[in-house]
């Protein structure tokens, strides 16, 4: 059974720093694209990171890059998104998600990935 858990969420104050996790079973990540996306409350859901299980390539939106890094660790099946640099509107649930055959163009449209976590919750707030 295909099956992706976020962890890592909480509560942080604005400039402070998390680190997300999604570990994936059921199948391997090495195989597939993984992205990270965040939905605030009233709002669509936003692609904000993705990497390639295989070659390790990486996106990220404008917004989070030089705050964001994306990496994964293919012996322990996980992707971790280290967020550092936390901003108010940074604010979101976020979830990661697999997918496969891909276009570049459609890497950050959630309509592209099968499986999804149940998402962890990110709060920056002073």
């Amino acid at each position: 059974q295909v099956q992706l858990v976020e962890s890592g969420g909480g509560l942080v104050q604005p400039g402070g720093s998390l680190r997300l996790s999604c570990a994936a079973s059921g199948f391997t990540l090495d195989r597939w694209l993984i992205g990270w996306f965040r939905q605030a409350p009233g709002k669509g859901r936003e692609g904000v990171s993705v990497i390639d299980g295989r070659s390790g390539l990486t996106y990220l939106i404008d917004s989070v890059k030089g705050r964001f890094t994306i990496s994964r660790d293919n012996a322990k099946n996980t992707v971790t998104l280290q967020m550092n640099g936390l901003k108010p509107e940074d604010t979101a649930l976020y979830y990661c998600a697999a997918g496969s055959s891909i276009l570049p163009l459609n890497r950050l449209s959630p309509q592209s990935y099968a499986y999804w976590g149940q998402g962890t919750q990110v709060t920056v707030s002073s």
